[in-house]
């Protein structure tokens, strides 16, 4: 796929690749603090439109294929989410939050308020070359050819030790550190405890772990389904 999922900034050698649905406003807010344009800062940081246009040239986005080139000369990073949860996530803040879906998702024949049932239907059949980004496996946004570009990953479900891994990791890299983590667009309460009612069917389990095996196998491989479904 040659979407351009990856930020790249122009005078610090640091990219981060953007996954939806996996703090990635807060990730945005705290790179923001890179820029040097103060002004920037006050701008709608969360768009890809901002970071592709919007920085006087300081950043540009860059397709899975260009970050991999990059790979010699600048430090990659990236957040994950467990793929349940992620799923929970997208039904309820883009097809029950809100009126009107955005148009990617009503071109996968999703629909406002239709039940988890028809959205985990829609999910497991569509292809990744048609379904929304806020869907899309995230092994599909990190990796080119199965190889996995960035040098760190972290879980938005040990978000808070990751930052913290990150930040040192950083600064051995020598490169400026993110400060601490914006809390933006958050929604769901933390601890997520909504997604075992999602998944008492096990046909949704069924569905959900072959749609995004290999996510759960690159990143999750040491968790059961059991214990990504319940959180513990």
């Amino acid at each position: 796929m040659n979407a351009a999922h990856f930020i790249q900034l122009r005078d610090i050698p640091l990219l981060y690749g953007r996954v939806p649905k996996v703090a990635n406003s807060s990730v945005k807010a705290a790179l923001c603090r890179l820029l040097t344009k103060p002004k920037l800062q006050k701008k709608r940081t969360t768009s890809d439109n901002f970071w592709r246009s919007e920085t006087e040239g300081q950043t540009r986005m860059i397709s899975a294929y260009d970050a991999r080139m990059c790979r010699g000369t600048h430090f990659c990073f990236s957040f994950v989410r467990n793929p349940f949860d992620r799923l929970v996530s997208a039904y309820n803040n883009k097809v029950i939050e809100l009126d009107e879906i955005p148009g990617s998702m009503q071109k996968m024949g999703l629909r406002h308020s239709m039940s988890f049932s028809s959205f985990m239907e829609i999910v497991a059949a569509t292809s990744d070359d048609k379904i929304d980004v806020h869907l899309l496996p995230q092994c599909r946004i990190l990796c080119l050819d199965k190889q996995l570009i960035p040098n760190f990953i972290g879980h938005l479900e040990s978000i808070n030790e990751d930052w913290s891994a990150l930040q040192i990791q950083l600064q051995r890299e020598r490169l400026p550190t993110l400060g601490s983590l914006p809390k933006k667009n958050v929604r769901r309460g933390a601890d997520h405890r909504d997604v075992p009612n999602y998944f008492k069917d096990p046909a949704f389990i069924r569905m959900a772990t072959q749609r995004y095996e290999e996510d759960l196998e690159l990143f999750y491989g040491n968790r059961t389904y059991e214990q990504l479904i319940t959180g513990y």
